[in-house]
């Protein structure tokens, strides 16, 4: 009966524990690695649009240098050696597109050194995003405004020294007190606060609250902008318009940076939704990179379960000739042996599974990605365990099954 034959399996296995147990250990390594990989790419996949959600709805950007790319080598020394984009370019470019959009954000950001903000004897952290914007950053970049003002016209024109803080810089900063018409100290200037920004939280480990922003004109007073490249990003009326505001944005851009009919751009363009295909490429090689290394540790882990059957065919050809000589079936001996393979290989996936997911979405929630179960590869890591068991299995069962019971009573 079939409940006979796999309580005798069972108990087989039991008899050798630590032998089952490292023949297991390589279909664990095996899952683990593909599904660890695939549970923090799916989980990062399940918080992108929010995640990368840099960028205003129907947004795009201009920048000197790519974006969501790490370059290096000849690639960077390309990039180094590209001009800057000017506050004059900026501005310029704004005025070009004053016809069709109004939401133009030129953005300058300080990276000289630690950017501490301080109040009184309290201090921030130094590593606060700091720069300039005109009042059409907060739009096209999702920031809103909880307590005072956004930068007016008049703030831009005239370079009064007034800031925007997020809600970082409140929280350590005025824990008890309002924190508008406060004057705050960064990269050795004063600044009133007119405003704070609605909480917007992390995106992958980077607090988007730790920021602080004055007019561009006042920053070009206090810093300059020379060796400083001025960040553009616009805003399409609406998503229908997206397409078309996007090809009037880069010929004003070229127009801006004075490029002739057979320059090549000399700017980068990002998008929401770039950044997004620019994630999905990495987490595909990623992927494809676990498929492979986890394909090696599971054929490696298969041959080692065919040479333990083997092994144990060998150690059982004596028991296999006295059940056969009193009636056990060809088929019986088979199954046997067979379920003695997928037990083995579908502990050890098990195993893998329960590790990689522990793994994985310890891995997501250190990047402030959602926890997930991946229902679907766990599946897949089953059924393949599975046929790992019976591919690799199948061949010390089928040599047991087929021992003459004569030859196996005599075996010594």
């Amino acid at each position: 009966m079939f409940g006979e034959i796999l309580r005798m399996a069972f108990a087989s296995l039991g008899v050798n524990k630590l032998r089952s147990f490292l023949t297991m250990s390589g279909i664990t390594i095996g899952v683990f690695s593909v599904i660890g990989v695939m549970t923090v790419v799916s989980a990062l996949r399940g918080s992108i649009e929010t995640g990368l959600n840099v960028l205003g709805s129907n947004a795009f950007q201009f920048q000197k240098w790519p974006s969501g790319i790490h370059v290096g080598g000849e690639s960077r020394r390309k990039y180094e050696l590209r001009r800057n984009i000017t506050l004059a370019e900026a501005q310029r470019y704004q005025q070009l597109m004053a016809d069709v959009t109004d939401v133009v954000s030129l953005e300058l950001y300080y990276w000289r050194g630690p950017r501490q903000v301080t109040y009184q004897n309290l201090k921030t952290t130094p590593d606060v995003t700091f720069g300039g914007a005109n009042q059409y950053y907060l739009t096209a970049n999702s920031y809103a405004i909880e307590f005072g003002r956004n930068f007016s016209q008049d703030d831009i024109n005239l370079g009064r020294p007034v800031c925007l803080i997020g809600d970082d810089i409140v929280t350590k900063l005025f824990p008890s007190e309002n924190p508008l018409g406060k004057s705050v100290k960064i990269a050795g200037r004063v600044y009133t606060v007119i405003g704070t920004l609605v909480k917007r939280g992390t995106s992958f480990g980077e607090s988007r609250d730790n920021i602080l922003l004055i007019p561009t004109t006042r920053y070009q007073m206090d810093f300059g902008t020379e060796n400083i490249s001025v960040n553009i990003a616009t805003q399409a009326p609406s998503q229908e318009l997206y397409n078309d505001t996007l090809d009037k944005g880069i010929t004003a851009m070229r127009i801006a940076r004075g490029l002739q009919a057979e320059d090549e751009n000399d700017f980068e363009l990002f998008s929401n939704e770039s950044l997004i295909a620019t994630f999905a490429k990495i987490a595909n090689t990623v992927s494809s990179g676990a498929f492979v290394i986890s394909a090696i540790a599971l054929l490696a882990a298969g041959v080692g379960i065919m040479n333990i059957m083997l092994v144990s065919v060998t150690e059982r050809t004596k028991e296999i000739g006295i059940r056969k000589s009193i009636g056990a079936r060809q088929a019986s001996i088979l199954t046997q042996f067979l379920i003695e393979a997928v037990v083995i290989s579908l502990a050890g996936g098990i195993a893998g599974i329960v590790l990689g997911v522990i793994a994985g979405n310890g891995l997501a929630v250190m990047m402030s990605a959602a926890i997930i179960f991946p229902w679907m590869w766990a599946f897949i890591g089953l059924v393949v365990c599975s046929g790992i068991g019976v591919g690799f299995g199948f061949y010390p069962a089928w040599k047991a099954a087929s021992l003459d019971p004569i030859e196996a009573l005599r075996f010594e």
